[in-house]
């Protein structure tokens, strides 16, 4: 209800209209009010966003301050909590609430710019294999069936441990591990699209290749690619949570969701919350981002089944007050 009062507000143009007058960027939005995971997907995620970039500022507590005498405080709702540390404390006495929030900027951090790296390889690899087709086709079908057959989690270690483990690498080396979803979803695309009349027109009258791919091909595939980012953003999230769970990830002392998993299992029967907390954590940051991608999917999708209504609702007060005021 909230989400839908304020799409109407915003853009108030999309919900006065019939259908037959209504933009695409109005259906879309028709159709999202509609869309119960879209909704929830989308408020969820931009909730840990906020708390990602705001939270540690709100609560004053840095996520690196450290006092011995303060090790392994349970929660709040725990007997022996206190509100000073609302989730308790680790084993070096640092704040879990500050450390999980901070951990939220490393996750997004490397879920969107790996899921980037992935996108720009993918997508260009696609496109090239699409349209051009013959060896170029067979070549990048050839780099797939490589990439298929790479077991993903042992290269990525290897590769990390053997460069060093950073932000900007686990970033480099994710996106680089993953790009083969965005690669068949571009070039299936792109081969359908080559042979369509505006793309045989634009090469008649004598469009360059670079005009064809960037003004006519590229526009028409972007609902399935961003489809598939939002997807493997959450497949990056879990793959540097299990990078860092093994030790070859994000390094200690800064906060990520797998180390602070991975630095809790010692105390997994005596504080269950210091992987329990992360854990849900990591969980809702997925399944938002899923279910986000899953509501773009069917918003975008033209074959979809979700209702639109021809005309918006008046409320019977407002009807009330249009026949006295004719009266």
């Amino acid at each position: 209800m909230i989400f839908e009062l304020f799409a109407k507000r915003l853009f108030p143009q999309a919900f006065n209209n019939d259908l037959s007058e209504l933009e695409p960027k109005h259906i879309f939005l028709r159709k999202s009010v509609n869309h119960l995971g879209f909704k929830f997907g989308l408020t969820m995620l931009l909730i840990i966003i906020f708390l990602g970039i705001f939270g540690p500022h709100i609560i004053g507590i840095s996520p690196y301050e450290q006092d011995l005498t303060k090790r392994l405080l349970p929660p709040i709702w725990v007997e022996g909590g206190n509100w000073e540390h609302i989730f308790g404390t680790d084993g070096n006495g640092r704040d879990y609430l500050a450390r999980i929030l901070y951990g939220t900027r490393i996750s997004l951090t490397i879920g969107f710019g790996a899921a980037f790296v992935g996108m720009i390889i993918g997508i260009s690899l696609g496109i090239l294999a699409g349209y051009f087709g013959g060896w170029v086709d067979q070549l990048v079908n050839y780099l797939l069936t490589c990439q298929l057959a790479l077991p993903g989690l042992l290269l990525a270690m290897t590769v990390v441990f053997l460069i060093g483990p950073s932000i900007t690498v686990v970033i480099l080396v994710i996106g680089v591990l993953h790009w083969t979803l965005f690669l068949v979803v571009s070039r299936s695309a792109t081969q359908r699209i080559r042979n369509l009349d505006y793309v045989l027109a634009a090469n008649a009258i004598g469009a360059s290749k670079y005009q064809i791919i960037f003004s006519d091909i590229i526009p028409n595939i972007l609902n399935q690619i961003i489809v598939i980012f939002t997807l493997e953003v959450g497949i990056a999230i879990l793959s540097e949570a299990s990078l860092s769970f093994l030790g070859v990830g994000i390094q200690p002392p800064t906060p990520s969701w797998g180390l602070l998993i991975a630095e809790g299992r010692e105390a997994l029967f005596f504080q269950p919350w210091l992987i329990i907390l992360p854990g849900i954590a990591l969980f809702l940051l997925v399944v938002s981002i899923n279910m986000l991608g899953d509501g773009l999917r069917d918003i975008t999708d033209p074959n979809s089944k979700i209702e639109i209504k021809s005309k918006v609702e008046v409320p019977i007060s407002n009807l009330k007050q249009n026949i006295n005021s004719k009266k």
